[in-house]
């Protein structure tokens, strides 16, 4: 039977049997203000390539058939007939103008802040061509108080707009839209919205009382505003409830039959931003001996290809070991395993980019060309992300000089790198470098089943 850990804190690793696991409290979007973490531009040697060769329209990014094209967490009144077609609206003064004098009469409230949304988009795209660059941008500015206006209206009028509410807020979070960051008031707006049964809002002011972001953290109010944000729709907070009673965090009793379920219902409504249900379903399904779902390789597979069609990286590097080692029902096939690898890989996932350095040291007949170089270039990559064991691949490589001039004082300073984590191999080739004098007898370049007994790409 799996043992699960005591609930992990904020942002980091799900320790479940397979560990290929995201943090389960930060799906994309879900810190108190949405958006993505960028990764940290790639410093170091060249950048490694992507085999072309394995442009494949069977690898090209699918939607799922889970997906839904509209999700459920937007708000149902946006289907309204809207007071003017936005549909391609142009973006002059004249229609700016137009449009202000459309808007003036209408009582809809969505209307005006579609109206105001219109402007911040126009602000963006005006005058592009003009000559007088100045007139442009004192007249983008202008349509940025504007609409700034408009929205503080939305949000603070007496029957205010929950919609206008959740977007002042992100703009408070994110300081956006000329507003000095203010994270308290940006909760407020949060709170305000999701009093007013807004799902997205739900969901945010439970993160930011996980967190303390314009708040004390309060894990039982988190966990109250998950489980509202969920009942109303919200994916992301499907997924982090069912992991909340999952692990028993926040101070929640586990409850894995209820966490299943949420875990279900976010994986039907799964999207390019909230495909992480599926994973940890994925991961379930793949235990032999759960005791919490029924052990079902195939159908492991099927979802971890879900996930991984939805961009999820974690799931295309899961497909391409499967495709590598021939589980979960897959054939060993090595051009649908450095498919996998490298789509997770331009991503930047570190462990896909080493994986990546293992099929280059070998390469592989009819699929991918064997490349010192490239193998090089892709453990150093993952390398540089800390991956402890790409530092000791980098190590290897440059202590026989693989991909780079052989260099036993570099070799030494990535082994000393990747034993500082605690790598044991690492440790003990510094310890026996040390014993022979930095000499190493009878090092031949290794096979690829040789290099994975000796831990170098694996």
């Amino acid at each position: 039977m799996p043992v699960y850990p005591a609930g992990p804190a904020y942002g980091s690793q799900v320790s479940l049997p397979v560990s290929q696991s995201t943090p389960y409290l930060t799906p994309p979007g879900s810190g108190p203000y949405g958006g993505s973490v960028g990764l940290l531009p790639y410093g170091g040697p060249p950048n490694p390539s992507v085999p072309q060769e394995l442009d494949d329209p069977e690898f090209e990014l699918r939607p799922s058939p889970l997906q839904r094209s509209i999700s459920t967490s937007v708000d149902p009144r946006t289907k309204k007939t809207k007071a003017v077609d936005l549909t391609a609206p142009p973006f002059t003064k004249e229609y700016i103008d137009q449009y202000r004098l459309r808007i003036k009469a209408d009582p809809d409230p969505e209307a005006h802040f579609l109206y105001a949304k219109y402007l911040i988009d126009a602000a963006k795209k005006i005058g592009a061509d003009a000559k007088d660059q100045r007139a442009v941008k004192k007249y983008r500015d202008l349509l940025l108080q504007e609409s700034l206006k408009t929205i503080r209206r939305l949000a603070e009028q007496k029957e205010a707009y929950d919609e206008a509410q959740f977007f002042l807020a992100n703009c408070f979070g994110t300081g956006s839209l000329g507003l000095q960051v203010d994270h308290e008031r940006a909760y407020h707006l949060y709170l305000q919205a999701a009093k007013q049964n807004h799902a997205a809002a739900s969901y945010r002011v439970a993160v930011c009382n996980e967190i303390g972001a314009g708040t004390r953290r309060d894990p039982q109010r988190a966990s109250a505003f998950y489980r509202k944000a969920a009942s109303l729709g919200d994916t992301a907070a499907m997924y982090k409830l069912g992991m909340i009673l999952l692990l028993g965090s926040l101070g929640e009793q586990k409850n894995p039959r209820e966490a299943i379920n949420w875990l279900k219902r976010a994986a039907e409504q799964a999207d390019e931003e909230n495909p992480h249900a599926l994973h940890e379903l994925a991961m379930l399904h793949e235990m032999p001996n759960s005791q919490l779902v029924i052990h079902d390789p195939a159908y492991a597979k099927s979802l971890y290809e879900q996930a991984a069609r939805l961009g999820y990286t974690q799931s295309q590097y899961k497909l391409g070991q499967c495709y590598e080692y021939g589980t979960l029902t897959c054939p060993v096939d090595p051009r649908r395993s450095i498919a996998w690898y490298t789509k997770a890989a331009e991503k930047g996932d570190a462990e896909a980019e080493l994986a990546l350095s293992g099929w280059y040291l070998t390469g592989s007949e009819g699929v991918l060309k064997q490349s010192d170089s490239e193998a090089y270039l892709w453990a150093r990559k993952a390398a540089n992300k800390g991956l402890s064991k790409a530092e000791y691949a980098v190590g290897y490589y440059a202590e026989v000089g693989i991909g780079i001039k052989q260099d036993i004082e570099f070799a030494k300073r990535w082994y000393m790198r990747a034993a500082a984590q605690g790598n044991k191999r690492a440790m003990n080739r510094l310890t026996e470098m040390k014993r022979m004098g930095n000499k190493r007898s009878n090092v031949g370049r290794p096979t690829r089943q040789q290099a994975k007994d000796e831990c170098v790409i694996c």
